[in-house]
């Protein structure tokens, strides 16, 4: 982590290191609120605002709104590459986002509208996730 930030011309400081981590630990796009319950040492909310925003600006993350007014950080790395932009699952009983795989949007008879050619969109899935579908 600490290489990752210092490539991008930041200090490898403590509460960055720690947002990181939680990032690459849990795979997934995240709250605020949900790296804040998962960072194991107090930091200051509007500390981890700013390192959110700064992470995001400077390409490391991506910042995503799935409709739902809540904006959610996922995170570029080497482990997991999420350089094109994907599908996301936005569970509607544990409010959990999952990552989907690429996906291909084409009409019935196979063409793709040319509306779409070149188009940049954004696809967000609501349904349940696995783990509220076993449950």
């Amino acid at each position: 982590m600490q290489d990752l930030l210092r490539s991008e011309g930041l200090r490898a400081t403590r509460s960055r290191i720690a947002v990181l981590a939680v990032l690459h630990e849990y795979a997934m796009p995240l709250s605020h609120q949900q790296i804040m319950d998962k960072l194991e040492e107090n930091n200051d909310k509007a500390t981890v605002w700013r390192l959110l925003a700064d992470l995001s600006e400077r390409g490391l993350l991506r910042r995503m709104d799935l409709g739902d007014r809540v904006w959610r950080y996922e995170l570029y790395d080497k482990c997991r590459p999420v350089s094109e932009d994907h599908p996301h699952l936005l569970c509607e009983k544990c409010g959990d986002v999952q990552c989907l795989p690429p996906l291909e949007i084409r009409a019935k008879d196979g063409s793709v509208p040319l509306p779409l050619m070149g188009a940049d969109f954004k696809i967000r899935f609501t349904g349940l996730c696995v783990e509220c579908v076993a449950a």
